[in-house]
């Protein structure tokens, strides 16, 4: 009473992968595995690079922070140029050159402050409003790739509220700054760039035309 299934059947049932299919299956594996692999090996390359552009850009980001925050405190310029500028800020320190902070309620004091950028790095020299040095030049910023590093508004431009070269120094209110810094992965430099308004230039400028 047993009932035989046809032998068309068995042989279909019972049948697997042909010989070109697992070619062709086994050439699509190594494809992307390979793909997969060259990807992390260039993820892994580019690291270092990624990691120490970051680097840079939170370190020019930093120094750029502290320079800025000055000029807003500035009351007016005295000298400036796209490596050079000096000009007159309040400080909230006792003295000029020293590091004793004052209270916050009393008033901020005046002091001459220089930056001057040369090779690839900005000093920062303070003085007292008679010209006389006090302390040590310290850096201001490191590591740069070029020494036009301020700019400043109005300007010798066609449109004076530009930031460009200043025509008179005394008159200037803005001053930006542009710090570049290698770039680790490839050629050229990432530019870094803020600026402020001098805060007190108005005040400066009444007192020097009543003086």
């Amino acid at each position: 009473m047993n009932r035989r299934l046809p032998r068309k059947s068995i042989v279909r049932d019972q049948s697997g992968m042909t010989l070109i299919e697992m070619l062709v299956a086994s050439l699509m594996s190594v494809i992307i595995v390979g793909a997969s692999c060259s990807m992390l090996i260039s993820a892994i390359r580019d690291q270092p690079a990624l990691s120490k552009k970051a680097q840079n850009v939170t370190t020019a980001r930093y120094q750029l922070e502290r320079m800025v925050r000055e000029i807003r405190n500035g009351v007016q310029v005295e000298s400036a140029s796209p490596s050079a500028v000096t000009l007159v800020a309040r400080v909230r320190r006792v003295a000029c050159g020293g590091s004793v902070q004052t209270n916050p309620s009393a008033e901020p004091v005046k002091c001459r402050i220089t930056y001057n950028c040369s090779g690839t790095s900005c000093t920062r020299t303070e003085e007292t409003p008679a010209g006389i040095a006090v302390g040590t030049p310290t850096v201001a910023a490191s590591g740069i790739g070029s020494t036009e590093v301020f700019c400043f508004a109005p300007s010798s431009e066609e449109d004076p509220s530009q930031c460009g070269v200043a025509e008179d120094p005394e008159t200037a209110t803005y001053i930006g700054v542009n710090l570049e810094v290698p770039n680790p992965e490839g050629p050229g430099l990432l530019t870094i760039s803020d600026g402020a308004t001098l805060r007190s230039a108005a005040f400066g400028v009444s007192s020097s035309s009543s003086s």
